[in-house]
């Protein structure tokens, strides 16, 4: 594939219309029906005020449901998780082709494989319409993971399923949900499989101080070489924390870690800025100190972690492999369990 001439990339800042109080799965769907003829209006105008070189478009995390608020796993699954490739995610095609651009986004997903059960699943919609990426969320503190069911992840999806990269007309995407923007490994682990953007739905407070994922945002970047789009909630309705709560700095950062746009308050496209790709890879392969993904002894970082083995795998899976619904106390308890662990081994 030949290198992509430099294009705009515009991290959205949209409103968050969350499902929460609706009683029903139908009154649920037609919210994110209304939610995305918003978002299609707004990608629509962002593209035509900005310039026709807008090739990629990120959304924030859950920007079509919000999160659950104590909803037990089987509802939140039945009333706010997308089908793979359904109704939503066709509609996000229809989008990504009239307005040309590659859409980035998060959404609760169910899967077949997985009965009872919903991951966090950040995505890339192709001009074409097809979902070319789809990433999982890895470490949730309220929500299922690949992990927690590893082994029969893994049996269906195969291990490159846990760190997808594509390989796109605009340069090797990756996509990290929110909060794991916090865990180095994660971004590591992608760009070790080529990833030169990572998309980074998020829904957060954001403040005028540095906050941990503003940090982390412009770390992940200096450390990998890449750069990070990260678009945040303009706000969440329907909840009962304060609107506000998850509301600005939407931003593009580049591989030097430079923020080169960002967003204030409220619904925003300014948070936008040009990807050179070009310029990326000739960076990444000139020598010198800042070529920092170069210098990395990866087998001392691998010693230097066996053995902690913090959060267990297949925490979900039954003995006979079956995927287990957790109860809402689930979580707190295994986590109580982890930190003993640490405690037990002396690192806390």
């Amino acid at each position: 594939m030949s290198i992509p001439e430099p294009y705009i990339a515009l991290a959205l800042q949209t409103a968050c219309d969350a499902v929460n109080l609706d009683q029903t799965t139908e009154a649920a769907r037609e919210r994110m029906a209304r939610s995305l003829e918003r978002i299609r209006i707004q990608i629509l105008g962002s593209k035509r005020f900005i310039g026709a070189d807008v090739r990629l478009v990120v959304l924030p995390e859950y920007f079509l449901t919000g999160f659950p608020m104590g909803e037990p796993a089987a509802v939140w699954a039945e009333k706010a998780a997308l089908e793979i490739d359904g109704p939503e995610y066709q509609t996000l095609g229809r989008i990504a082709a009239e307005a040309d651009v590659f859409i980035g986004g998060n959404a609760y997903e169910r899967d077949p494989h997985f009965p009872g059960l919903y991951f966090q699943t950040s995505f890339v919609v192709a001009p074409s319409g097809e979902t070319v990426l789809r990433n999982r969320r890895l470490v949730s503190m309220f929500a299922p993971s690949p992990y927690d069911v590893y082994d029969r992840y893994v049996e269906v999806y195969g291990k490159e399923a846990l760190f997808p990269v594509a390989d796109t007309e605009i340069g090797r995407l990756a996509a990290i949900s929110s909060e794991e923007i916090l865990y180095p490994e994660i971004a590591r682990a992608l760009a070790l499989r080529g990833a030169e953007v990572i998309v980074h739905p998020t829904s957060e407070a954001a403040s005028p101080i540095p906050s941990p994922k503003n940090i982390a945002k412009q770390a992940r970047a200096i450390e990998n070489l890449a750069y990070v789009v990260s678009a945040n909630s303009a706000g969440i309705d329907g909840i009962s924390i304060p609107r506000a709560s998850t509301d600005g700095s939407s931003k593009v950062i580049d591989y030097r870690g430079l923020v080169l746009g960002e967003a204030g308050y409220g619904e925003s496209m300014t948070g936008y800025a040009e990807i050179d790709i070009a310029g990326l890879r000739r960076y990444r392969r000139r020598p010198g100190m800042a070529n920092i993904l170069s210098r990395q002894p990866m087998g001392l970082w691998r010693e230097a972690y066996e053995g902690f083995d913090i959060q267990p795998r297949n925490s979900l899976l039954d003995e006979a492999g079956a995927a287990i619904t957790p109860t809402p106390p689930f979580y707190a308890e295994r986590q109580r369990k982890a930190i003993q662990g640490l405690v037990d081994k002396g690192v806390v």
